[in-house]
């Protein structure tokens, strides 16, 4: 499952290697994803072109009622953002590793498999 992070760097022209990496993965996203990354105010036609692209080939988790629970616990265990906290929670309940150029916002979390592939 990928972050939304990783999604805004994959739309970029300096990280083909990542849209690589990711073209070779069973992608997926939260729902929350779409929010975070389309929902930029000051987002370009062309900007929302090349992100629409990567999400388009994403499978896309729902935020049901047991996410939402996971997403509760884990905000009242540390301060974190309302979107990490629904991916956090996605990525758990599916058993899903985590691809996130932030990796240090979910390194808490002892159940949750986190990977970065920027370099």
């Amino acid at each position: 499952m990928i972050d939304s992070n990783i999604v805004i760097y994959g739309s970029q022209a300096g990280y083909q290697y990542l849209r690589d990496y990711l073209g070779k993965q069973n992608i997926a996203i939260s729902k929350v994803t779409l929010i975070e990354v389309l929902g930029y105010h000051l987002l370009k036609e062309n900007e929302k072109i090349r992100l629409g692209q990567i999400l388009s080939t994403c499978h896309q988790f729902t935020i049901d009622d047991v996410i939402i629970q996971k997403s509760i616990d884990l905000k009242q265990q540390k301060k974190m953002s309302l979107g990490d906290a629904i991916i956090a929670a996605t990525a758990l309940h599916y058993q899903r590793l985590l691809v996130t150029a932030n990796t240090s916002d979910f390194s808490w979390i002892s159940d949750l498999q986190i990977h970065n592939p920027i370099h």
